[in-house]
């Protein structure tokens, strides 16, 4: 009982926190832009399921906690469900004033721009806690300079030397040493061309990342890419507003661009797909981060939040992604996609989605060798 109690406390808590926080922000972005475009908001709601608790502003909308808290939703006046897939009524049957309110009722830019509000707040959102970091506690910073050569890695074949500073792999320059580990992460495996500066002079390299084999604090072994460099050590710089800004727009960018491209290379399968986890992985992580201070903490709540305004961007029918999907459509054709085509659309990404959550979720209890656990009693 105290095991549980201490894996709630140091694992369930975080997730919570950061789970209402990111769906908050992104529900919010929603609800801002529906009021701006005067749409009548009925519930907006953290979780699904029966309500915990709640209350009404004064507007009508009713603000409450559900009993599942994996997401949330805006339900605006007019639709038939939390995902504004269908109105209840034909906007034809609706009297002139309730049809002002209606989300269906807008515009078709003003649809679009109330589906795109709720990623684009979880962008800004990461945007800003990045940027107040760079200001406040500073942005890791670590120069590209090799610091110590592993015996018998990849870099020590290939020549490299400590003291050895890196300007460039495959074409691109290299600002800092956590620009060398994406670098590395991102082509795993494949030959690099990298070009160092030693003694005043550039050299040109050629190394392939090598397999590794490492082991988490649970005891997990996963394996990683590696060139065999270490760095000399890693740095907080303090930003100014105007340079913070730009760094943590640049941060943003970065983040989604290699978040982007790790799920293609998943896609084609140069990239396995070990690395996807679900809320459980998601709820280890946050304790993890929890413990490491408010940094690791604020810095996983970005990252996440950028992943969650990704996702849902996916042309996927259910996601905000699958809506503006059809607005694509409807702006082509010049009306709105027939209400039989819609529901195969949602029945298909509904099934998407949900194989998605049920192989992250599989991966997770994999990570967590919950599965050899449950093995090992019926074996």
């Amino acid at each position: 009982m105290t095991d549980l109690i201490h894996d709630v406390l140091t694992y369930g808590v975080p997730f919570l926190a950061v789970l209402t926080i990111l769906v908050f922000v992104h529900e919010f972005g929603h609800f801002l832009v529906a009021r701006w475009s005067g749409v009548r908001i009925e519930i907006f709601s953290i979780g699904f399921g029966p309500e915990l608790f709640g209350w009404y502003d004064r507007n009508g909308t009713r603000w409450k906690f559900s009993a599942v808290p994996l997401g949330g939703y805006v339900k605006m006046f007019g639709d038939s469900d939390p995902s504004s897939g269908f109105p209840t009524t034909p906007l034809s049957e609706l009297p002139e004033r309730e049809r002002a309110v209606s989300f269906h009722g807008k515009r078709l830019g003003q649809r679009a721009a109330i589906v795109t509000a709720g990623p684009a707040a979880n962008f800004l959102f990461a945007f800003l806690v990045l940027a107040v970091l760079f200001m406040t506690y500073g942005q890791p910073y670590t120069p590209p300079e090799v610091g110590q050569v592993e015996p018998g890695s990849a870099a020590a074949a290939a020549g490299f030397r400590a003291g050895d500073r890196i300007v460039s792999i495959n074409g691109q320059p290299i600002h800092s040493f956590e620009d060398v580990q994406q670098a590395v992460s991102l082509d795993p495996g494949l030959p690099m061309t990298v070009v160092v500066s030693r003694d005043g002079r550039d050299l040109t390299l050629h190394a392939t990342p090598r397999p590794a084999q490492e082991t988490d604090r649970f005891g997990d072994k996963y394996k990683v890419w590696q060139l065999g460099i270490m760095r000399r050590g890693i740095d907080y710089v303090r930003r100014d507003p105007g340079t913070a800004i730009l760094e943590a727009g640049a941060e943003v960018w970065n983040l989604s661009s290699a978040t982007l491209r790790a799920g293609w290379q998943m896609l084609l399968g140069v990239r396995g797909t070990g690395e996807l986890g679900g809320p459980l992985r998601i709820a280890q992580l946050s304790g993890e981060v929890v413990r490491g201070g408010p940094m690791a903490f604020f810095w996983f709540l970005a990252v996440l939040s950028i992943n969650l305004g990704l996702i849902n961007l996916f042309p996927i029918p259910i996601l905000d992604g699958g809506h503006l999907l059809f607005y694509a459509a409807e702006a082509v054709r010049g009306k709105p996609l027939g209400q039989k085509a819609q529901e195969y659309g949602f029945r298909i990404g509904l099934a998407l989605v949900l194989t998605l959550m049920v192989f992250a979720t599989w991966n997770d209890l994999v990570h967590l060798r919950i599965i050899a656990f449950v093995r090992g009693l019926i074996s």
